[in-house]
């Protein structure tokens, strides 16, 4: 034999022995971070992969991975995390990491900025909406051949609800398994507490109407470690914590299926006013009383779409003055 056979015979040796041989699968699952510009995304994604790095401003869709073992010389398994930059101006970005390959083992993060409740629904909508529409045009394509994978996906995320669950009925779970993070709540919970009250419920109606998680972070290493948790799940399938916070002086953390209507309660706005808001599902009600607090600013993140190069964030100096030389 020669020095690599005996090599090759010892390695064998050694994966049999621990019971890791062909049966040892390496799972792979991919997570797409959106949400509010500057809201924190990045900062989520390093302390999730224990790295010490001081957070860049995102340059459109960038990628990372992270490996975790499931026990002792176990193959480890990969995560791919995908995060978008840019708030809503770069959404049609998504259609890029989501592929019909990968669907069945994706999950969306969605990252919205407390301190700034008057972009909050803006943004939440508009990133929802496209993911939803992508996701579905996929799952429209693989049913044309493979009826039973848009079930399979589809039933999963009922699962996160029990069949005796009062509002199973009521809710229309997002077809990806999906974390709603409220980040700054440092800055959020200086707020007068109504408004905080207002946000808080509509965050809550929004996540378990969907079928998400909710959770609320800050640079606070506790509170980071609550979006962790949830993100591991989504990630490495690591178990979700079954503890619940939904009093709305502190920060939530509601895994999926453990809210329920009736403990969030009715919009908050007075009888009158809701009988004036004519709005055809409850999602649309919750969105006209959120909106009459908090009137959506009109967004500046879609003003570069036409142009990226007019964008600060990816200024270059040398390129930028041959440009300018080009355009004279």
């Amino acid at each position: 034999d020669t020095l690599w056979d005996l090599a090759v015979a010892e390695v064998e040796k050694r994966e049999n022995a621990e019971g890791d041989g062909e049966g040892a699968e390496v799972l792979e699952k991919s997570v797409l971070f959106v949400g509010s510009k500057n809201g924190g995304k990045t900062t989520i994604i390093l302390r999730c992969l224990d790295r010490e790095e001081i957070p860049k401003p995102t340059l459109a869709l960038e990628y990372t991975f992270g490996r975790r073992g499931r026990r002792h010389n176990a193959p480890k398994d990969i995560a791919h995390f995908w995060e978008l930059g840019g708030g809503t101006s770069l959404q049609e970005l998504i259609r890029v990491p989501i592929t019909s390959s990968n669907i069945r083992t994706f999950a969306i993060v969605l990252v919205l900025d407390l301190s700034k409740p008057n972009k909050l629904w803006t943004t939440m909508e508009s990133l929802l909406q496209v993911t939803m529409n992508h996701v579905n045009k996929i799952l429209t394509k693989l049913g044309k051949t493979n009826p039973e994978v848009p079930t399979e996906i589809r039933q999963r995320m009922w699962n996160n609800l029990q069949k005796d669950h009062p509002d199973y009925e009521l809710v229309d779970p997002f077809p990806l398994p999906l974390v709603i993070i409220g980040s700054k709540y440092d800055i959020f919970q200086e707020f007068d507490s109504e408004m905080r009250k207002i946000i808080s419920k509509t965050l809550r109606f929004v996540s378990h109407y969907y079928g998400a998680s909710l959770v609320f972070t800050s640079k606070s290493e506790a509170l980071l470690l609550k979006a962790r948790i949830l993100i591991n799940n989504l990630a490495f399938g690591i178990d979700k914590s079954k503890s619940v916070s939904v009093d709305h002086s502190r920060p939530l953390f509601i895994p999926a299926g453990l809210d329920s209507l009736h403990q969030i309660g009715p919009p908050p706005a007075s009888d009158s006013d809701i009988g004036k808001l004519h709005a055809n599902t409850p999602l649309e009600l919750w969105k006209k009383v959120f909106e009459k607090t908090f009137p959506p600013e009109s967004s500046c993140d879609l003003q570069y779409t036409k142009d990226p190069a007019q964008d600060l964030q990816y200024a270059e100096y040398e390129v930028d003055v041959m440009r300018a030389q080009k355009n004279e």
